[in-house]
């Protein structure tokens, strides 16, 4: 799968993708643009946000990482998770349902 061809940005609202569905886990392409956030929240789910362009912040439980291209940054089950936009980011979501 080209990454490049299924990147889509808006300037209203960050974008979320279903990529790849499995068994136990998905992959999910975000998008946000410069500004954009979305606050910290909990989910019922681990999940490892690889960044694959821009920079910004990203919540993990208490901890805020500040991310640019090729950071890796996991957030475990339960625990609050944010992204906040400082340069358009574009991240793979792998979250770990099981």
């Amino acid at each position: 799968m080209d990454l490049q061809k299924v990147v889509e940005c808006s300037p209203d609202t960050p974008v979320k993708k279903d990529l790849i569905k499995m068994s136990g886990s998905n992959i999910v392409l975000v998008c946000l643009e410069t500004g954009q956030e979305i606050p910290p929240h909990p989910e019922p789910y681990a999940v490892v946000f690889v960044v694959l362009q821009g920079e910004g912040v990203i919540t993990a439980g208490k901890v805020r990482h500040r991310v640019k291209p090729l950071h890796l940054v996991s957030v475990e089950k339960d625990q609050d998770r944010g992204i906040r936009c400082n340069q358009r980011m574009v991240l793979l979501g792998i979250r770990d349902d099981v």
